[in-house]
């Protein structure tokens, strides 16, 4: 009995040690998260001077589609009750003249309701302005994003070094790794955390000698984030499809058991299937591209069992006749779901993909407004240039080659849990090589793989091993000393730059956009319609909640139509075609933007005016070449047109108001035969 005494006592000092290493690291990670969170949001105040500027400008800060989503947020609050705001989101014909449309069901926007109600019940209000509680929540989500790739590296080193360093690693390439100080409200940026707490489940999940009960409550962790993932961005598909490819390359690898495949698989499909119920039956989810992949690897796994015996030409036949037979069947099972359910809602996506890829035609309106812009194309090199100077580069392709080298004799090596996130990285840098928007998904895990092989034993233990010089001792020492060398090394260079950015005030500076909107709040009736560009238009709803003709949120196919023929004011066509478009979709008023008009942001080709001509078969103007189909339109172009105030256009329009940006006309009810007529007309609308 006295000798087992000391062992007991040595026994519960190192699992003191244990406790108080663990809570360190917990306590790291979380002081990191706040670090990021306060970061951004300090970015965010010095760029706009948000806490001194009006309201209205505030608003306006919320550019493009995150105004439009932010303005559900605000309508919730204005609603008398949690009852009446969502009656009003499920029967809405504010966002869409002459329609009436489920925006729960259209669109990804219950984390807007849901804060709404949690505003209501919190006693903060007196304290709290609800924009300030909207984007403090977006901010404390990234906080949730660096904790979530921190657990990540530390499961899968065994250090917490390597989660302190991918949370370094994640808040230097702020640039690369999150837009959220400048894009608060876009989709991405509150699903990408809970993408980031997935992955984490799914590493721990993918460990060995989990107990059931562990197995348990990771499946459940996996289920709750991928259904938070999927409901809160409409692409939840697209990515969760190239998560499924990650999942089947490893079954087809043998790293996966065959109740790992199908828990994983069976995972996306329920948080899928979860959103449909929620978004009353969104027909586009039942149509997604991944649930058809899911149902055709299941299918076929289950008709080929023998897939993994042989010789090595034996699995590999097998292998490809497998893949060939799962995407035949993806393709057939997508098919007949699109074709039984009439989806037409994410084709301008698969139209895009072909044109980028010359595979359709470079014409289509649609695919034209992807194309044309720097976010959807290939990523730049100086991305790359960028994440060298922070030191992630360089340890993230090291261990890229040195585990990807491992994979083919080192099996006992190569923990499942490692082999899914290299694989997560390879796929998904890819897909941000090929579209630049995507970059973000990537980044932010470049900096727990960069980590991981930095401090995880694997990579050393190659490195070690092939240097001969490999032992406990220095492998335990080289983990420590290397991770703390880094860190040292980016607070020393990166330190001083970072308090030198958050030190840079400058303030919100738009007069012209805070003229139009003050103009329209005060002096347009409360149910105007008004018709314009879908970036404007989101601003227009947020700022005055007029009626809109179209808006930025692009999946549907009725409102892609309708876009374009809204936008025909910037192509070349007469004003009685224009009139006519505009009174088809309710307009009673249209903007018109000299930005657009007179475009120079983009190259000939790309410019909005340009794609329209292509598209309406016309000659684009200024110096350049064009196809030999195209003919010179009859019209001039109706943006500058209109504002030489011709009788043609005089008899249809009138000009309500102007400054150096925008020039609003009121859309004529019917054409005016006298000009007694329009001149009582034009001095009734002033």
């Amino acid at each position: 009995l006295r000798s087992r005494g000391p062992n007991r006592a040595v026994t519960g000092s190192t699992l003191g040690v244990l406790v108080i290493w663990a809570a360190l690291g917990l306590s790291v990670s979380v002081g990191l998260g706040l670090l990021c969170c306060i970061y951004v949001a300090t970015l965010h105040e010095n760029d706009l001077w948000f806490s001194n500027i009006k309201e209205v400008e505030r608003e306006i800060s919320f550019r493009t589609e995150c105004g439009l989503y932010y303005s559900y947020f605000k309508q919730m609050l204005q609603a008398p009750s949690v009852q009446q705001g969502l009656f009003e989101l499920t029967n809405d014909n504010l966002t869409e003249s002459k329609r009436t449309i489920n925006l729960l069901q259209r669109m990804n926007i219950y984390q807007e309701v849901f804060l709404s109600v949690l505003y209501r019940f919190l006693p903060i209000q007196s304290y709290l302005e609800p924009v300030y509680f909207y984007i403090y929540t977006v901010f404390s989500l990234q906080a949730v994003y660096v904790i979530a790739l921190y657990l990540t590296a530390w499961l899968l080193s065994g250090s917490w070094l390597a989660g302190a360093l991918a949370g370094v690693w994640y808040i230097l390439n702020r640039v690369d790794t999150t837009r959220v100080e400048f894009t608060i409200s876009l989709r991405e940026n509150w699903s990408l955390p809970f993408l980031a707490l997935q992955v984490a489940a799914i590493t721990c999940y993918l460990r060995p000698h989990l107990s059931a009960l562990q197995q348990k409550v990771m499946v459940w962790l996996m289920y709750v984030t991928t259904f938070s993932f999927c409901l809160t961005w409409q692409f939840n598909q697209f990515i969760l499809l190239v998560q499924a490819l990650v999942i089947y390359t490893l079954d087809c690898l043998d790293f996966l058991t065959t109740t790992q495949v199908t828990t994983l698989y069976l995972t996306q499909v329920s948080g899928l299937l979860s959103v449909w119920l929620l978004q009353f039956c969104n027909s586009m989810l039942l149509g997604s591209l991944v649930l058809s992949f899911i149902m055709a690897a299941l299918f076929v796994r289950r008709c080929q069992p023998a897939l993994k015996t042989g010789s090595l030409l034996v699995r590999l036949a097998k292998l490809l006749l497998h893949t060939a037979l799962v995407l035949l069947l993806t393709s057939i099972i997508n098919y007949l779901a699109k074709t039984i359910l009439q989806l037409r809602s994410d084709e301008h996506i698969y139209k895009f993909i072909k044109s980028k890829f010359g595979l359709g035609l470079t014409r289509d309106f649609d695919a034209g407004l992807y194309l044309c812009e720097e976010a959807f194309g290939l990523l730049p090199l100086d991305t790359l240039e960028r994440l060298a100077g922070t030191l992630l580069l360089h340890p993230y392709g090291l261990a890229l080659l040195l585990l990807g080298g491992a994979m083919r004799g080192a099996q006992e090596l190569f923990r499942p849990d490692v082999a899914y996130n290299l694989l997560h990285t390879l796929f998904y840098g890819l897909l941000a090589f090929s579209t630049m928007r995507m970059k973000y998904i990537w980044t932010g895990h470049m900096c727990v793989v960069a980590a991981y092989g930095v401090c995880g034993k694997e990579a050393w233990t190659l490195l070690l091993g092939t240097l001969r010089c490999n032992s406990k001792i220095l492998l335990r020492l080289v983990r420590c000393a290397v991770p703390l060398v880094i860190i040292s090394y980016l607070y020393y260079k990166f330190w001083p730059v970072l308090m030198e950015e958050v030190s840079e005030l400058r303030e919100f500076y738009d007069p012209d956009t805070v003229e139009l909107m003050t103009w329209i709040s005060t002096k347009t009736p409360q149910h105007a319609v008004f018709a314009g560009s879908m970036q404007l238009l989101a601003g227009i709803k947020l700022c005055t909640g007029r009626v809109l003709t179209n808006h930025p949120h692009y999946e549907d196919k009725d409102l892609r139509e309708r876009t374009q023929q809204v936008y025909q004011v910037y192509a070349q066509r007469s004003p009685e075609e224009v009139h006519a478009i505009l009174r088809a979709v309710g307009a009673d008023y249209v903007v018109l933007e000299n930005s657009i008009c007179y475009e120079r942001r983009h190259r000939r080709g790309c410019r909005l005016r340009d794609l329209l001509d292509l598209a309406n078969g016309h000659i684009m103007d200024g110096e350049g070449d064009n196809d030999p189909d195209l003919v010179s339109a009859t019209h001039p172009r109706f943006c500058e047109a209109i504002k030489s105030d011709a009788q043609a256009y005089a008899a249809l329009f009138t000009r309500t108001f102007q400054n150096k940006t925008f020039h609003v006309y009121r859309v004529k009810k019917k054409r005016k035969k006298s000009g007694k007529s329009l001149k009582s007309e034009g001095s009734a609308s002033r």
